[in-house]
Formats: C-alpha cells, structure tokens, sequence
C-alpha cells in the first residue's frame, strides 16, 4: 500500500473540479481562477465551475476548463438563491452524464453545501473545503448552510492563520492555512497606454487620487473610507476617492442607503471626475490600469479573509493604507504599508495623507513589491497539491479498511 509521501511525489495528472460561487471578481472567485490556472500550468486537468444562471460568462477566460451551472435567475431572497444555487449544483452532479473528478474542492459555502449533499448521497466520495472567511447571518438558515459547507468537508483549508485559529477555537475544526498569491505579470507598475485613456474616461484630474476596491459593503468599511476621505480634503483639497467593484450577492441596500446619506450630507455627488467616482464593478482588463492611476489603496476592512487587492495594488506600486488587524498583520510587516485603526476616520485620514507624503511613499512601494515576491500562485498550487495527494492518500486507505 502506497503511503502519502510516495503518492506526493507521483507525476500522475489529477483531475480537478473547482467550485466557486460567482462569475463576478470576487477575492474568493478570483482566488479560484488563479489556482485553478496554476494547477492547469502544472499539467492537472482543472476544470472551473460557478453558477451563471443569467448566461453573464466569467470575468475573463481561465487558461482552464471552466463549466456555467445554469438555473433559475430570479429568486425572491437571499436565501431562495442560495437554496436555488445550491441545488442547481447537486442537479447538475448528479446528472448521470456528468464527468467525475478525482478531486471537488468547494471555495465557498453554495458550492459546498452542494458537494456535502452529493457526498452524503453517494454520488462523490468526499471533498476539500477552503474557507477565505465567514459572514454574520441574522437568517438561521444561512448560518446552518454556512456551518454545514466546513462542517460537512473532508479536508479543510483557509487562507490566513486569523482564520484557522477561529475555526479552531470557535469551532473545534481543523484546517490548514494555504496562502494567496499575486500575478506578477498581470499586476506591475510599468505603465500602458490604456492608463492614460482609463484616467481621463474616469475625470482623474484631482491630486492625490486614492483607490478602494471592494465596493459598498460594511465589512470593506466604505463609510470609513469616505469619512477619513472627508477629513483628508482640509488638506488636500483636489483629493478623489475612486471605489470600485462590489457584485456581492448579499444584499447590502441598507448599509449603502446610509453610504448615500453620508455622501448627501457632505455635499457630495458621486460621479464622473467628481470628488467621490462610484464605478461598480470593473472590467477585468482594466484593474491593472486602475491601479496605476491611483496614488495609493484605501483599505481599512473591518474583516478579512485575505486581502488580495493588497497585493494587486503592491505589485502595481502603490502604496496602501491597510487597517492593523488580521490577517494583515500576518504578511504586512513594519513599514511595509500605513497602518490604520479602522474604527476611527481621524486615524484613516492620517494614513491616508502618510501613505501619499512624498518622503514616505517610495519606501511604502519597494517595502510593498519585496512583499510580493512570496506569494505566488504557483507556490499555492503546489502547496494545495501536496495536500491533495496526502487527502486522496488517506481516502484510498480508508476505503481499503
């Protein structure tokens, strides 16, 4: 019998069914498409699949397999949708022509929900979980679907010690920490011509020019964001705060209700070359632009699972003012960024105005890109196939018992 170490060093090709819950750019979504390119680079066959009910397609071609899971479109809650993917999962698995993997790995709670369901009946024989992070549900049936998606996993991962400890204190689960990583080629600071033209179709005339990316959410703290924005324009009075992306599927109409309030209040209208530009989400192609026209990212979330837009913005060269929590204070060191208390705006002006100061930024941008040459998917890739290996292992002796 073959133990785990002998079959870690296998050259045999696994073939890989990578789940995730989006089409839209995501940090988990995004996280799926770059390992399952990684995985593809190193001779596995990968296929991707996310739900895709309105026929939208993904937000760019993988250099992989990648599969739509149609279904319903419209659903009348939060929690009918969730329901609606999920079974719109379990439908298409069970499908006796569906192809069949030697690995389901689940990067999110709809599609693992979904593989629990065909695990419990037979229809695959286990899977590997990654959790990036965990919601606040008042709705008890999206807390039990999403206690049940890590619960209910063979092996399970996550992307920060911050959230291998809460599992396993909070919960009494094991997982094992597995990193992000960033696309060095995708995301530098040389500059393209689409710069230049994306800055003036956005009217970035002001100075500085501060990018938060994440969109209109509570945890990513934009009502932080615009007020420590407000108290940075004493001071920079030509300041623009750009906030970009957002396609969540959770319904945040009132936490953006009061983001609209606060804009009101100051006076302020968000648009086209105006102190405030709101752009939703973003086409794939032109994020790497839309780094480099910023001067720095804003991003004082009051929750992580990660934070890849960090790293994006590090390998593109700017500076970024990041809240002093985990989990980034488990890769940000030192002076390698503007650390910020997030509950308190004064605190994210000050970051703000530190991270654009003419004798601090060059530190913050080499500090930034020595950050990012340790992570990278293809070390991410490897790592998550050392542990498939020792998973697939530990299967087959089981079944052999």
């Amino acid at each position: 019998m073959s133990n785990p170490a002998s079959i870690s060093a296998s050259p045999s090709p696994l073939r890989i069914a990578m789940l995730t819950h989006s089409i839209n750019p995501r940090g988990g979504v995004v996280h799926s498409m770059q390992l399952s390119e990684n995985l593809q680079d190193a001779g596995h066959t990968v296929t991707l699949f996310a739900p895709d009910p309105q026929q939208k397609g993904l937000f760019r071609q993988p250099r992989c397999g990648f599969t739509a899971i149609p279904g319903a479109g419209n659903t009348a809650s939060v929690v009918e949708m969730v329901r609606q993917r999920i079974d719109d999962y379990v439908q298409y698995f069970s499908h006796a022509d569906a192809p069949r993997y030697d690995l389901y790995h689940a990067q999110d709670s709809i599609s693992a929900n979904a593989l629990a369901t065909l695990t419990e009946r037979g229809v695959i024989p286990g899977f590997v979980r990654t959790v990036h992070h965990l919601d606040q549900f008042d709705d008890p049936q999206l807390h039990a679907w999403q206690e049940r998606g890590f619960r209910q996993a063979s092996r399970l991962l996550c992307v920060s010690k911050l959230w291998k400890d809460k599992l396993r204190d909070e919960y009494g689960v094991v997982a094992d920490v597995v990193n992000n990583g960033v696309d060095l080629h995708r995301y530098q600071p040389l500059a393209s011509t689409r710069d230049a033209t994306l800055a003036q179709e956005l009217g970035l005339s002001g100075s500085p020019i501060f990018l938060a990316v994440g969109g209109v959410e509570p945890r990513k703290n934009t009502c932080g964001i615009v007020q420590g924005f407000l108290r940075l324009r004493r001071a920079y009075p030509n300041a623009q705060l750009v906030i970009a992306g957002g396609a969540s599927l959770l319904d945040h109409r009132n936490y953006q209700q009061e983001f609209n309030q606060l804009l009101s209040r100051n006076q302020l209208t968000p648009g086209i070359g105006e102190p405030v530009i709101v752009l939703g989400q973003v086409a794939d192609a032109d994020m790497p632009s839309l780094f480099r026209c910023a001067d720095a990212l804003v991003f004082p979330s009051l929750k992580e699972g990660f934070g890849l837009a960090v790293l994006e913005a590090m390998a593109s060269g700017l500076p970024t003012i990041v809240s002093r929590i985990a989990p980034f204070t488990e890769y940000l060191k030192g002076g390698s960024c503007a650390w910020v208390d997030p509950e308190d705006p004064a605190s994210i002006a000050s970051g703000m105005a530190h991270a654009c100061d003419s004798a601090i930024s060059p530190q913050l941008r080499e500090a930034g890109a020595d950050i990012c040459k340790q992570f990278s998917w293809a070390q991410s890739a490897h790592r998550h196939l050392s542990i498939y290996r020792a998973y697939l292992a530990q299967s087959k002796e089981i079944s052999y018992a």
